[in-house]
């Protein structure tokens, strides 16, 4: 017996979702003019952002650059082992990475250099102001168009108070209501019920009854708005909508949280199956990215490597953390061994820092959380610990190459 994930009336709730913010082919246009350079220097020099702009252009040219100390280190791949890809959590907002921009920078020529990762992981509320202020746009210009960084990761939390119009809309778009409190007198927000801490729930990433719609509108809008292209996903029904949602939507992906807990191959198979019920035509998921769980072992990573491979799925990759918050696991964690013997036995992965392993001031998930205004006072401190988190990348990084195993980094880092 087989059960559909998706019943008739989940799929034309999402379908009218869609329609609302102009169809597929609207979506997909509207994203890849968003992430033009041109497109988005013209809408920040408007918004007061110019000035930080041409000083990015400029700080990039200063960066360390990968060859040089691949030459140094007398770097020499081994095409048996697994290719590594840098990723770093934490680019919160366009303060705070214009700082470490300027950190990063300071390092060329160091015995230390500190080099642009590939993928770029920021946990702010999607709010009306964090995505239509330039804020967002920012972050996302200098990260992908100017460091040239793979991919940059947004989160939708669904708790964040929106208009209450919106609520109303959605509910006449999608046929589905919505449990919400009103915050003001223009604002409402979903009522979380596992809401117990302002942590316990990660911010809002509970997603009971329908409430997966509230994602991928907030999704939908960030990505419209800004040409963000990749999202957080923490929920196993959130999952399986992004997968129907974005099938004909090739440049909307997501990345699967570590709050999932997929912790081990009956998990990760759990995941395939959702995966594969809507693959697109050319057998990718939306999906782009998997985030193994803290407590697997590296057997269990590359048992999951293995399947996937086996799957016929293209373009997912797996992650897992070396190094996370001192608040968000067990203290002193530390899973650069497992790494390497994944990386030995000739399996990819992409290697992410929470944390550089120290323990640094801001260091938290409460820094995550913090509003706009308190988030942009605390920039530079908090750009200090997005740099020692890259400097920890690049590093560990230099140890990989001297084992023959290759890194991966941003564009501009070459």
């Amino acid at each position: 017996m087989k059960f559909d994930l998706l019943s008739k009336s989940d799929m034309q709730a999402m379908d009218a979702l869609k329609e609302y913010h102009g169809g597929a082919a609207k979506i997909v246009a509207t994203i890849a003019e968003m992430r033009k350079y041109e497109t988005r220097k013209r809408i920040l020099q408007e918004k007061g952002f110019g000035d930080m702009l041409e000083s990015a252009e400029a700080l990039v040219k200063k960066f360390p650059k990968v060859p040089d100390y691949e030459k140094k280190l007398g770097a020499n791949y081994n095409p048996a082992l697994g290719v590594a890809t840098s990723q770093v959590s934490g680019w919160q907002g366009a303060y705070v990475t214009h700082h470490a921009m300027k950190r990063m920078a300071a390092t060329a020529g160091a015995a230390d250099p500190c080099f642009i990762p590939a993928e770029f992981i920021s946990v702010v509320a999607l709010t009306d102001y964090y995505v239509h202020s330039g804020d967002l746009m920012a972050t996302l210009a200098m990260s992908e168009n100017i460091m040239q960084a793979h991919k940059f990761c947004s989160t939708n939390l669904i708790g964040i108070p929106q208009p209450k119009a919106r609520f109303k809309y959605l509910e006449e778009v999608t046929g589905k209501t919505f449990e919400t409190n009103e915050v003001d007198g223009e604002n409402a927000a979903l009522i979380l019920k596992n809401m117990g801490t302002p942590f316990g729930n990660f911010g809002g990433i509970e997603v009971a009854n329908d409430n997966h719609l509230i994602f991928l509108d907030g999704v939908t809008r960030a990505a419209l708005a800004t040409g963000g292209d990749f999202f957080l996903n923490p929920s196993w029904s959130s999952i399986i909508a992004a997968c129907y949602y974005g099938r004909d939507i090739p440049n909307l992906t997501f990345k699967v949280s570590m709050l999932l807990s997929t912790q081990n191959t009956m998990q990760f198979r759990m995941l395939l199956n959702i995966m594969s019920a809507y693959l697109r035509d050319d057998k990718t998921s939306p999906l782009y990215e998997i985030n193994i769980g803290n407590a697997a072992s590296p057997e269990t990573f590359i048992q999951c490597a293995k399947e996937l491979d086996a799957s016929g799925i293209k373009g997912v990759s797996l992650a897992a953390h070396l190094r996370i918050n001192p608040d968000l696991g067990i203290a002193g964690f530390d899973w650069t061994d497992n790494a390497f013997k994944v990386l030995h036995s000739g399996t990819n992965m992409t290697f992410k820092y929470e944390s550089d392993g120290t323990a640094r001031e801001l260091d938290t998930m409460a820094t995550y959380f913090l509003p706009d205004d308190e988030r942009n006072e605390l920039a530079e401190k908090i750009g200090e610990v997005i740099f020692y988190k890259a400097l920890k990348a690049s590093k560990d990084g230099m140890e990989m190459m001297k084992q023959g195993i290759k890194p991966i980094y941003g564009d501009a880092s070459y």
